[in-house]
């Protein structure tokens, strides 16, 4: 099992952070936009406990895949974890969690993964994914910091 953390600081309250986290149509936003990020599901409201949601999205060589994720934990305002029910990982769970700090809000994801085809996936694992997975967070931090600059 693989393990990715980052920590994010942005200048906007938790309800902000929040708002815009805890809403799935967001995410597209803040993916990069080689990986085509669409939602199939069909969303309204607030995200809860047992939500599923559907995507479609070109995570490696612009081969479409689909993906299927669980919200399988939240506390409104503090964190909330989702799941790979289908997908292209043996494993993935992403814990988004939100803090006040410094008259803003620290943003702290933790992903824990594992890659399919053991053996490959450890190789494919040390030559891309980890970089690839880096790569996507660090896009997210510089589209984050456009949408919510300093006033």
């Amino acid at each position: 099992m693989y393990q990715y953390k980052t920590e994010h600081w942005l200048p906007i309250s938790i309800g902000e952070a929040w708002i815009f986290f805890s809403s799935p149509k967001n995410l597209s936003l803040i993916t990069p936009p080689e990986m085509d990020f669409k939602i199939l599901t069909t969303l309204d409201g607030d995200i809860y406990e047992g939500m599923i949601i559907d995507y479609k999205v070109k995570p490696l060589l612009g081969i479409a895949v689909s993906w299927q994720t669980e919200i399988c934990k939240v506390e409104t305002g503090k964190y909330f974890t989702d799941r790979q029910l289908k997908g292209p990982y043996k494993v993935w769970e992403h814990t988004h969690t939100f803090t006040e700090s410094n008259g803003g809000v620290l943003m702290s994801d933790e992903v824990k993964y594992e890659l399919p085809f053991s053996f490959i996936g450890k190789i494919a694992h040390h030559f891309f994914i980890r970089n690839k997975i880096e790569n996507i967070f660090n896009f997210r931090k510089n589209a984050l910091n456009k949408m919510f600059k300093k006033k």
